[in-house]
């Protein structure tokens, strides 16, 4: 970890992980680790059996989308998301998440849930029915976004569907590396450092993400609506485009970014620097987004005229996140108490499993954000600039881009600090120090599983079959049909294996009282209202 101000003379300004390791093995700090705390968001779309959109509405059975915590909608009506609380158990959160898809199923009827990031067939984006949460001034605010949304990048784009990992270290870590670097610094600014510093290595080795776990380099073709692209796509089927050696089309240029905000340079050196970036973006008038009508207007288009409406539009792989008070935004509670834990963004629904993420992911992801945690995160050349600057950030995505198309190519090349460096030798590299914290990692938990993890999935940095692209397109060929008739049969598979198991974490009577209480805590919302929706947000956009 380095602090922005000036680099630091400790063990984590060698360059050598294996010096923080070793610093972290002894008696006092060697179980420091343990206690590190999870939680997962996974969005699905309803469809049909015939594999078409779902034209339905949120199903009644669940409960409120605006109040119910763990079942709710995200862009549009289509779009469920399931949240799971956070837990030190990772089989425990992986229940939790079957539980939740298991319930809903059962207040779906004929529909299933779409196993893939990449949307099934869609006519047109208007068959999207934007998210609707009620008549409070709060729900017509979220709608209201999401329409801003839909004029600002077309309603397709957020059809596509992610897992959102979210990971929070023990206090007993944080305290000890503080009393190892003999840090002079607050233990919560400390910790807002050091997440900081997991975050630029993060975005640096990034591309490591897309191409183990990428599983979107297909798609139906009424995704393109018409639109031209110069990926080398190949043709399956009557309606199935796919790259060759693509991985993740749900993180490219096609998938759920926002050109728009390429201007933006959010940085992530300090907690003030970060913040700043944001608040400037949405307060910052948009020269594109200028004439569409906002609140202010009878037939509101957006919420507002600015870069970005509300912080919630900023696309980022992984955010720094702190839970905020009521009416707090995201920004506001970051100030105010620090960096609290990060939201990985940057994973694409795994259609080889039910709940669209496995056990294995989460072991690796484990590993791979303590890696990311525990070793410097400034160049080598680095003195008194900033850690990483945005050209270094621009790399990051380059290399990113590099992978989403042409990652599974064999001999692949990389930019490695401005050279040239493939993939397998940088991969090599990575998984070689990941052993090491699997290792560390193991022996403070008492388990083995860190290590068999990493010992599998480092063979596939020579083996491009074996990540979850190679995987898939794999068996998408083997099967002969359409991309969407693959998907809809795993659905279909998943639908049954769900309907065939019991409840386990959550069981049906306590996810029916929350169905209750979130519809009852919706009515007192609406029935709490007592100003105008221009006034209310008058007086939220005044406050941010």
């Amino acid at each position: 970890m380095i602090k922005p101000r000036g680099p630091r003379k400790d063990f984590l300004t060698t360059h050598d992980l294996a010096n923080a390791l070793e610093a972290l093995s002894v008696n006092e700090h060697q179980h420091a680790v343990k206690g590190i705390k999870r939680g997962i968001e996974r969005e699905s779309l309803r469809i049909q059996d015939n594999g078409a959109i779902s034209p339905q509405g949120h199903p009644k059975g669940v409960g409120s989308a605006l109040t119910n915590g763990h079942i709710t909608t995200d862009f549009s009506e289509s779009l469920l998301e399931f949240i799971t609380p956070v837990s030190e158990s990772s089989t425990q959160t992986l229940k939790q998440l079957k539980d939740l898809q298991k319930f809903t199923l059962e207040k779906m009827g004929d529909e299933l849930l779409w196993p893939i990031s990449m949307p099934c067939f869609i006519e047109h984006q208007d068959d999207i029915v934007l998210a609707q949460f009620g008549s409070s001034n709060t729900g017509q605010m979220k709608t209201l976004y999401r329409e801003g949304l839909k004029n600002r990048y077309g309603s397709m784009m957020q059809a596509i569907a992610g897992v959102h990992f979210n990971i929070s270290f023990p206090d007993t870590l944080w305290q000890s590396l503080h009393s190892l670097q003999k840090s002079n610094a607050s233990l919560q600014d400390f910790i807002s450092e050091g997440y900081l510093s997991l975050i630029r290595n993060f975005k640096r080795e990034l591309w490591l993400i897309s191409y183990m776990f990428g599983a979107s380099p297909a798609l139906c073709n009424s995704f393109l609506q018409g639109r031209k692209t110069d990926l080398p796509f190949k043709k399956l089927g009557k309606g199935t485009l796919y790259l060759e050696v693509g991985t993740a089309l749900r993180l490219g240029n096609l998938g759920y970014t926002n050109s728009a905000q390429s201007s933006l340079r959010v940085m992530y050196n300090s907690l003030d620097e970060y913040v700043a970036g944001l608040k400037k973006a949405i307060n910052t008038p948009s020269e594109i987004y200028g004439d569409l009508d906002d609140y202010k207007s009878e037939n509101p288009k957006q919420l507002n005229k600015n870069i970005l409406q509300i912080e919630n539009e900023f696309y980022s792989p992984i955010r720094p996140k702190r839970n905020a008070k009521s009416g707090e935004t995201p920004t506001d509670a970051l100030l105010r108490a620090g960096i609290e834990y990060v939201e990985i963004r940057a994973l694409d629904v795994n259609p080889f499993s039910e709940v669209g993420i496995d056990i294995e992911q989460i072991h690796f992801l484990d590993v791979f954000l303590t890696y990311c945690l525990l070793k410097d995160s400034a160049p080598m050349d680095w003195k008194d600039s900033a850690p990483m600057d945005w050209k270094e950030q621009a790399r990051s995505t380059e290399n990113l881009d590099t992978v989403v198309n042409q990652g599974r190519e064999k001999g692949l090349m990389l930019n490695f600090n401005n050279t040239q460096r493939s993939l397998q030798s940088w991969g090599d590299e990575i998984f070689t120090q990941l052993t090491d914290v699997a290792k560390w990692m193991d022996n403070a938990y008492g388990v083995n599983y860190y290590s068999d993890t990493i010992k599998r999935m480092a063979t596939w940095i020579h083996n491009p079959e074996l990540t979850y692209s190679g995987r898939y397109v794999s068996q998408l060929k083997e099967s002969g049909l359409d991309n969407g008739h693959f998907a809809l049969a795993l659905a279909s598979k998943y639908k049954q294996s769900h309907a065939d198991t019991d409840y386990s974490e959550f069981l049906k009577p306590w996810l029916e009282q929350q169905v209750i209480e979130s519809n009852e805590a919706q009515a007192a919302i609406e029935q709490a209202d007592t100003q105008s929706f221009t006034a209310f947000l008058d007086a939220y956009f005044d406050g941010k």
